[in-house]
């Protein structure tokens, strides 16, 4: 605006506009068009001259708009990480290039089809290093969900044809009945159209799944263990690698969902002992569109392609590749790689800072959920809270300054608690007003003291309705 502002009042239009004039008078020295031009002439440079001034003048009044459009739209506290996050400065960076010079089909042999192969082999590489496995052992996929059903459909019909063809009856699958839907659902539609028999394990008051419950389930029959590496609603660690451990003894693959782990704690895949294990982008600062499965080496032959098509992604999952998002996730692993501990120091020390303020504010009117100390077996940055005799619903609808997400759903007059919550036994009294409240890398200390002060304004506005 300042730039435009100079030009009008430095223009030479005003210079060169008299000069035109000259020479227009010249031409009709001996007619009275002279009179009337120059007339013409004084008002056209009477309207340059003043220009600059109504420029202001319009400028100013943009501003006035934009502050109040600025104030009118500010964005609430963003504390809802564990749905999804901000995409890195440096991700955003790494896409560039195929927005824009890097375009063709990485399945031609010619330049730009060599181009986007060396994309994808890149992340395939920063991926490997993450996890700490062999680039040839991760997939690309769509998301979480999409791997989640590759592991899970891949490897139960694989066996179910195995089974049919030695009848062996149906192969047996172990989950949990808190795993996400994208497991659950899953495991529910397999069991539905017969393909398997499902054991769902329940966890205790705390959201943990004991060792003993699956080792407990295991049959003859049993061919996959599928158990969430951390409960996405509270935040619960579980046993991963002390279940693996069973899982190999026994013979039996064992897969984990690890969609709301990464970036909070350190995942490498040798280390907990695991054959498969699905992650999500949008989980650790990557747009959504896209997951990984990493498969272990020669787990590969007992999973059927859920996608028919072509052979990409090792003959697992059809599709032209998405490399742009394929560029992204990889950058998003290798931040991860290079900046999981930082980021969950700082999430723990914000996360921690918001329960003790809230517990100062509410009391016995708040309820932590999950693990009584909070800094036992839970992820660093994950807080369930339960307000005691209100409605997440009601907390939502009149604190607008926080964004999160709630641990029970309002319809039609009624209040569905969680499974999760649920199976854990939380309080109904608690269940319903629970809000899970997660930090991310670019949450900060002032942020929660705003937080928290939004949440006891609402509940007090709430409570006076009463």
């Amino acid at each position: 605006i300042e730039k435009v502002t100079d030009a009008v009042k430095h223009s030479e239009a005003q210079h060169r506009l008299k000069e035109g004039i000259e020479k227009v008078t010249d031409a009709v020295k001996h007619s009275e068009a002279q009179h009337r031009l120059k007339e013409g002439f004084e008002k056209v440079s009477d309207a340059v001259q003043v220009a600059p001034h109504r420029v202001r003048e319009g400028i100013e009044k943009v501003k006035e708009v934009i502050k109040g459009e600025l104030k009118q739209e500010s964005k609430p506290i963003y504390l809802d990480y564990n749905a999804s996050t901000p995409t890195s400065p440096k991700v955003v960076q790494a896409m560039q290039p195929y927005l824009s010079d890097n375009y063709g089909n990485p399945g031609s042999s010619h330049y730009y089809g060599k181009q986007l192969k060396k994309g994808i082999d890149k992340a395939r590489q920063q991926a490997a290093s993450c996890l700490g496995c062999s680039p040839e052992e991760i997939i690309f996929t769509s998301g979480c969900t999409e791997s989640n059903n590759l592991a899970i459909k891949g490897t139960i019909e694989h066996f179910y044809h195995t089974f049919k063809s030695e009848h062996k009856g149906l192969p047996h699958v172990i989950t949990s009945t808190i795993e996400h839907a994208a497991v659950y659902e899953v495991c529910k539609h397999l069991e539905r159209n017969g393909f398997c028999t499902v054991t769902y394990v329940g966890c205790d008051s705390n959201g943990l799944i004991s060792v003993e419950s699956v080792a407990n389930a295991i049959k003859n029959e049993t061919v996959l263990i599928s158990i969430m590496h951390s409960n996405n609603e509270v935040g619960t660690l579980q046993p991963i690698k002390e279940i693996a451990e069973i899982a190999k003894q026994k013979s039996i693959l064992m897969h984990t969902d690890c969609a709301q782990s990464m970036g909070k704690v350190v995942i490498n895949v040798k280390d907990l002992g695991v054959s498969l294990l699905s992650l999500g982008g949008h989980k650790f600062y990557v747009p959504p569109g896209v997951g990984c499965l990493y498969v272990a080496s020669g787990v590969e032959k007992m999973i059927v392609k859920q996608m028919d098509g072509l052979s990409q992604e090792y003959g697992l999952r059809a599709g032209t590749e998405a490399v742009m998002l394929i560029a992204a996730i990889g950058a998003g692993l290798e931040l991860v790689e290079q900046s999981a501990v930082e980021w969950a120091d700082h999430t723990r020390k914000l996360r921690n800072e918001l329960w003790v303020k809230l517990f100062e504010v509410f009391g016995d009117n708040i309820r932590l959920n999950g693990p009584s100390d909070i800094n036992d077996r839970r992820l660093p940055n994950t807080l369930s809270v339960g307000f005691k005799g209100l409605l997440a619903s009601e907390i939502f609808d009149e604190c607008k300054e926080i964004a999160t997400s709630a641990g029970s759903a309002c319809n039609s007059g009624t209040v569905k608690i969680t499974r999760v919550l649920e199976e854990m036994k939380v309080p109904l009294e608690f269940a319903r007003g629970t809000l899970r409240l997660s930090t991310g890398a670019y949450t900060t200390s002032d942020e929660i003291t705003a937080a928290v002060v939004a949440l006891q304004k609402a509940v007090q506005r709430i409570n006076a309705r009463k």
